[in-house]
């Protein structure tokens, strides 16, 4: 299993039709959060930009869940193969007070 950074970048001009597709975006990347696909999601503050890690096989399936992306009419992308991605929930996991 690979990782993989795509940096996708958003369209300039929002309209009625790409702003109605948000919810079903954002439930299909949570779901495939929820499996493991996608590690971390970022947004950035101008709302032009997003950063996504995915942990795949090989780019050609990082590009298939990205074309299944309820915006992928919408949006340009690129993939870049990582060695490695830290993040601080994988140092350190939070803490269960069960």
């Amino acid at each position: 299993m690979g990782q993989f950074m795509v940096n996708i970048n958003l369209p300039e001009d929002i309209d009625d039709n790409f702003e109605s597709l948000i919810p079903d975006h954002r439930l299909f990347i949570d779901q495939l959060m929820n499996q493991g696909t996608i590690s971390t999601y970022s947004l950035s503050a101008d709302r032009s930009r997003l950063w996504i890690s995915f942990n795949c096989r090989n780019e050609r399936e990082v590009a298939k869940h990205i074309n299944n992306f309820p915006i992928i009419d919408y949006i340009t992308y690129e993939i870049a193969p990582l060695l490695f991605h830290n993040t601080s929930q994988i140092l350190f996991p939070s803490i269960s007070l069960n």
